[in-house]
């Protein structure tokens, strides 16, 4: 295992970060579910439980490219500080991509076909292309909003990975401690990026992209759960009901982020207001062993 990259810019003063002035962004290269052979319900034995986290991770190799390229896009005259930001960033998530690869593999290994979820990420994919970058590093915020949202709600309450085989709890913990460690790098390449805009219509872009990733985003996940749960034969209403109470009434992942999700709208929104560093603590001290340095 490798030593984790510290990216320290506590000392820089930058007016291009709105991130807190002593974080620290780590780049802890773990590696998870090697040589493992999950049950096909690997999240405690729970049909859709394990399809909401196989559906989510489908999506991770082509989105998290597509967030590094929105991102990097935009780092041109970024300051000292938020061009390291960036840089940890980009660090973290390619090593998600591998990690997920191995995940998704997992996920075929037990039987599901999960290809159709990257088929469709791939046509949302290439409909970005010929728009303004601008808008792509939006959606890059608005996901990584949602990501966000998702690794502060997978830290702070056991209940969403208890009975998890093997490490593939702590892949997701590992996962959801840096989205939660970087929440303002996207936002903040945007209020660079949009330096010149006024409030409003930097307010008025914003909103409006999360109001349709929003939709894509909960649209598309039930629809890869229910086909996830169709592939072992769990169809009709009984399964519509399983998840819809498992997103919204236990553990309730959607009815949760309902605060976080409606600060975003709000005025002067920037992620770093909630500062919740201390999951992110709390993970470290939960899974000491992983920040030892390499022998």
């Amino acid at each position: 295992m490798n030593a984790p990259a510290r990216i320290d810019t506590s000392d820089v003063q930058d007016s291009t970060s709105h991130s807190p002035a002593d974080l620290e962004i780590i780049v802890r290269d773990r590696r998870f579910g090697r040589d493992a052979t999950p049950r096909r319900w690997w999240l405690n034995g729970d049909p859709v439980a394990t399809a909401w986290f196989n559906a989510l991770s489908a999506t991770f190799p082509r989105g998290e490219a597509f967030f590094i390229e929105s991102v990097k896009a935009f780092r041109e005259g970024a300051g000292p500080k938020l061009e390291a930001e960036i840089r940890a960033f980009v660090k973290q998530e390619i090593n998600h991509t591998r990690e997920h690869i191995v995940f998704n593999k997992l996920a075929e290994s037990a039987g599901y076909d999960i290809g159709f979820i990257d088929t469709r990420v791939a046509e949302m994919l290439a409909l970005t292309k010929d728009r303004p970058r601008i808008l792509n590093l939006a959606a890059t915020m608005a996901l990584e909003h949602f990501t966000a949202m998702l690794g502060h709600e997978l830290l702070k309450d056991p209940v969403h990975l208890d009975g998890a085989d093997g490490d593939l709890g702590e892949l997701w913990k590992w996962h959801a401690a840096e989205e939660v460690e970087h929440k303002g790098v996207a936002y903040d390449t945007w209020l660079h990026a949009t330096r010149d805009w006024s409030r409003w219509k930097r307010w008025k872009v914003k909103s409006l992209m999360m109001a349709v990733v929003t939709k894509n985003f909960i649209i598309h996940r039930v629809e890869d759960v229910s086909a996830l749960l169709a592939q072992d034969g769990l169809t009709g209403m009984k399964w519509k009901w399983r998840i819809f109470s498992y997103l919204t009434i236990y553990p309730g992942f959607l009815r949760r982020i309902i605060p976080a999700w409606l600060a975003y709208f709000l005025p002067g929104f920037h992620p770093w207001k909630h500062d919740d560093r201390a999951l992110i603590g709390k993970f470290e001290g939960d899974f000491g062993d992983a920040l030892l340095p390499a022998e």
